[in-house]
Order: structure tokens, then sequence, then C-alpha cells
């Protein structure tokens, strides 16, 4: 790899974040005018809600029962053993269901829109599109971008229920607690903001999926070499989106809801 002056880098940095914005408000726009490609739509919601549901299931599942044998011995030392369903309640659906089902997401399905754009790239697939009238961006990128942010509000979901259900089963086979006690806690902890703010970031997380997916596949050069570097790139940069925007959305709902 050669080494470039600071200069150069800069400005291809700042290219690559016009590109990014230019794609995204494309996709955006074309949400809103047609034709949209509903077959498209529904083949995307197939493969990332359906195909990443049993991986959302164990990771949700196996963190609500790490979460709760660690938090019981945290609060056996204060008394408190009765908020553990509370603590878990909370834990998931404010932060850790968000933010576990969109970097599982992104691992599986940034990489696969990356590569799959970007074999298309490569073999000149896109550019043959573009000579027959079709518009990339809103047959490629589009309904992408409409399949993931709506599949991955409902991932949330199932990951935050599986991690309570997880929790649930430790604390009552494992740790004793009473299921009626631990349930009520959970439920009664939970108000509407901690819910509004759990089920906010999954928007966020399903956008920059789905257009850092395909912005990398997009510009993809270099043969399959460079296919593979852009399903690295993908992963590992909406990995770090995810989380810086988590803490950027979750200090906005705390200014908003108070907790």
């Amino acid at each position: 790899m050669s080494i470039l002056s600071p200069d150069v880098f800069i400005k291809q940095q700042v290219a690559a974040v016009q590109e990014y914005s230019i794609l995204s408000g494309r996709a955006i726009a074309d949400i809103f005018t047609r034709p949209r490609y509903w077959a498209d739509i529904y083949t995307q919601m197939d493969s990332i809600g359906a195909g990443s549901m049993p991986i959302i299931i164990l990771s949700g599942f196996f963190t609500g029962c790490v979460l709760a044998l660690q938090s019981v011995t945290a609060l056996k030392e204060f008394g408190a053993v009765s908020m553990t369903g509370s603590l878990v309640a909370l834990s998931m659906v404010k932060e850790l269901g968000p933010v576990l089902t969109g970097l599982m997401v992104s691992g599986r399905n940034a990489a696969g829109m990356a590569s799959e754009l970007g074999s298309m790239k490569v073999t000149e697939q896109i550019d043959a599109m573009r000579a027959l009238g079709t518009d990339p961006v809103r047959k490629l990128v589009t309904p992408r971008l409409i399949a993931t942010i709506f599949m991955l509000f409902f991932l949330t979901i199932i990951a935050d229920t599986a991690g309570i259900a997880g929790g649930t089963l430790v604390a009552v086979n494992m740790l004793g607690l009473n299921a009626s006690s631990y349930l009520h806690s959970s439920y009664t902890s939970l108000v509407h903001g901690d819910v509004v703010q759990g089920l906010t970031k999954p928007i966020f997380s399903g956008f920059i999926i789905a257009t850092v997916g395909c912005f990398f596949g997009m510009r993809t050069t270099g043969g399959t070499q460079g296919v593979g570097r852009a399903t690295t790139q993908a992963v590992v940069v909406s990995s770090v989106f995810i989380i810086v925007v988590d803490f950027i959305v979750t200090r906005l709902m705390i200014g908003i809801f108070g907790s």
C-alpha cells in the first residue's frame, strides 16, 4: 500500500463523505417517487429479517442470561436482588437490544450488501444497468434501505424479548428468584421514554447499515481483492457509526425524556 501525503488523504476522505451523502440523499428521495421495486424490497426483507432471526434470538437470549448472572452478583452487596428484573429489562430495551441487533445485522448484511454490489460493479453489471436506462440507486440501494430499516425495528423487539426471557430463565431456575415478582419488576420499570428510546435507535442503525454497505459496494474497484476490501470496510465503518450514533441518540433521548 502506497503512503499518501496528508493533503491527498484528507481530500480523499472529504470526497468519500461527499459521495456517501449524495448516495444517501438519492436513496431517501427515491423512497417517495416512482417506480418502486416491490419485489426487490420483499426479497431483501426476507433476507435481512428471516435470515438474521436465528443469530438475533441467540445473541439476545444469552446476553440476557449473562446480564442476569452479573446483575445478581452486584446487587447482592446492596440487598437489592429483587431489582434484577428491572435492571435486565432496562438494559436490554434501552441499550443492549438495539446495539447488539445493529452490530449483528451489520456483520451479516452490510458485508453481504457490499460484496453483492461490489461483485456487480467489478463485473460491469451496474454499468449495463445504466445503459439499459435503469437507475442503480433506485433499483439496488433504495430497496435495501427500506427493508433494513423496517426489519431492524422488529428484530430489535425480538432481541429485547429474547433477552428478557433469557434473564428470567436464569433468575428463576439458577438463582431461585420468584418468577412473578421478577416479571412484575421488569414490566413496571419500563416507561414510555425507555421504549421510545430503544425503538428509535434501530431506525438510525438500519439507515447506517444499508447506506454504508451499498456505498462501499458501489465504489468497489480492483476486482476480487477490491470486493473483499469493500466488505471489510463496510462492516468496520458501519459498526463504528452504529456505536457513535447510539451515544448521540442516547444523549438526545435523555435530554428529551430525562432518563
